[in-house]
């Protein structure tokens, strides 16, 4: 919803069909999120995290996990964007909304205050957790696993054969902290964190990378998107090689037999989404589309074209340098940011920069 605004801005999507949704969403999350008295922290408990290998904490009849970190944080981030779009819709219709919807001053007061107050839990060394108690579980012996079965992508298989649980270990089936910086930039989740009070660095965000890749069995294919989305600012070698696998995943069934059940819809349209966005730093900011290429070796040029706010935008990119036009028409010029150098392109007009290639 989010995205189809800003790539739009159309105030109408916004108002009839947009924050009606973004505002329900925001009522499911303030509605299970739950005030610690003692911390003054806001918490949520009984979930289960993109990871899908733990449910529940070991020996223990409790539901779910206690403040898993994505759910916490993207709580925190549609709380804020209901927020924003209410800030951004005119009086008139903001007032249309408000009386149809029932939004009672009182229940946007608790969503800020959650905004600022959700708990994150962290290691003690600074890496942010997959959810409450995480640190306390047991290491995986991922080295004798591998040796005694090869493929481990379905550990959960393996380990409910020998009568265990993947519940007691310090793994998963597929990203799930690092989903946050599949949705979000670093500098997006930094900012979120510093608004709760969390001063966490990119030291820290980059630790955080290494230690739950390591901990992770891929056992979905959606798992090779985020991580080469997510590897390509930190680790592009690798990242090459979990676009490779994600695009290689139904034509090789890299799963052993899940391709006649279906084709991975998601991870093949993934791909496309890493080329597009990921491999060229495309985000759309409102008024402005931002660009930070960060090209692979193995990727010499790329050229494509998108619909931004009512124009057609012509991306022809190379190591090197960036070609950047506006199709021929009416409307207002298009707002861009080149690794942070605005640039301002009429319709008919075209323009190059030169890059400087990621180290």
């Amino acid at each position: 919803v989010w995205q189809h605004y800003m790539v739009t801005g159309s105030v109408a999507f916004l108002r009839f069909t947009g924050a009606e949704m973004l505002v329900e969403i925001a009522r499911f999350w303030a509605s299970i999120a739950r005030r610690d008295p003692d911390e003054d922290r806001y918490e949520i408990h009984g979930v289960v995290g993109p990871d899908e290998y733990h449910e529940a904490y070991p020996d223990s009849d409790e539901p779910g996990l206690r403040n898993n970190t994505y759910t916490n944080v993207m709580a925190v981030w549609v709380l804020q964007r209901a927020l924003e779009a209410l800030d951004v819709l005119p009086p008139h219709y903001r007032d249309e909304l408000v009386q149809e919807l029932t939004i009672r001053d009182e229940e946007v007061d608790r969503w800020r205050d959650i905004a600022k107050k959700m708990k994150i839990v962290f290691h003690a060394d600074g890496v942010l957790t997959q959810f409450e108690g995480y640190e306390g579980l047991q290491e995986f012996d991922w080295e004798g696993y591998r040796e005694k079965y090869g493929n481990i992508q379905r550990l959960d298989r393996l380990l409910e054969a020998e009568g265990d649980s993947t519940n007691r270990y310090k793994l998963a089936k597929q990203a799930d902290v690092l989903m946050l910086l599949f949705l979000l930039s670093r500098d997006e989740l930094l900012t979120l964190l510093h608004g709760l009070g969390y001063e966490v660095s990119t030291e820290q965000l980059a630790r955080t990378v290494d230690y739950h890749l390591e901990r992770t069995s891929h056992g979905s294919t959606l798992s090779g998107v985020v991580s080469a989305w997510v590897l390509a600012r930190y680790r592009p070698e690798e990242a090459w090689r979990f676009l490779q696998h994600a695009l290689e995943s139904d034509i090789s069934d890299v799963q052993g037999g899940t391709t006649a059940e279906g084709i991975h819809l998601g991870a093949m349209a993934g791909t496309v989404d890493i080329v597009l966005r990921c491999l060229t730093g495309m985000r759309a900011l409102g008024p402005v589309l931002r660009f930070d290429p960060a090209l692979p070796p193995e990727v010499k040029q790329l050229r494509f074209s998108v619909h931004y706010r009512g124009q057609r935008l012509d991306v022809d990119l190379a190591e090197d340098r960036i070609r950047l036009g506006v199709r021929p028409g009416v409307g207002a010029p298009v707002n861009l940011l080149v690794h942070g150098q605005p640039v301002e392109i009429a319709p008919g007009q075209d323009r190059e920069l030169l890059l400087e290639r990621a180290r």
